[in-house]
């Protein structure tokens, strides 16, 4: 009887115990790898969306800028063309304004004086002039 109860040697029991191990593991292996891959797909579908979600909301938000500043742009527009038509002066001032910053920024490197008559030049006002007179 004792014969059939012998010791089993050291490297019979860790070959044994090596196979049940890659057996378990490539188990876990082919179990979890495609739970993983259905989650990590999820949560990326996830951030595509958050990130979607984001992307149209900026593009809101400038939308509403644009037309917060559309609408400002037409009210100043609207509010200098009633000056200009209740104070025909405010053009001259405008224009005599602009005039002096290019003059004082250099813009302007010449002036030449052209008279005239109701914004009508008078430089050859002397040629139309009747003969008999």
């Amino acid at each position: 009887m004792d014969q059939l109860r012998r010791p089993m040697e050291p490297w019979k029991f860790w070959t044994i115990i090596g196979t049940i191990a890659f057996f378990f593991l490539t188990f876990l292996y082919m179990l979890i790898v495609p739970l993983w891959s259905v989650w990590q797909q999820g949560l990326a579908g996830e951030a595509a969306l958050k990130k979607a979600e984001q992307t149209r909301k900026i593009q809101i938000e400038q939308a509403r800028g644009e037309k917060e500043a559309a609408t400002l742009r037409a009210e100043a527009i609207a509010i200098v063309g009633k000056a200009a038509h209740d104070y025909p002066e405010y053009r001259q001032q405008e224009f005599i304004g602009a005039f002096a910053e290019a003059l004082h920024s250099g813009k302007i490197s010449q002036i030449i004086y052209v008279p005239t008559e109701s914004n009508i030049p008078i430089i050859e006002a002397g040629r139309h002039v009747p003969k008999g007179k």
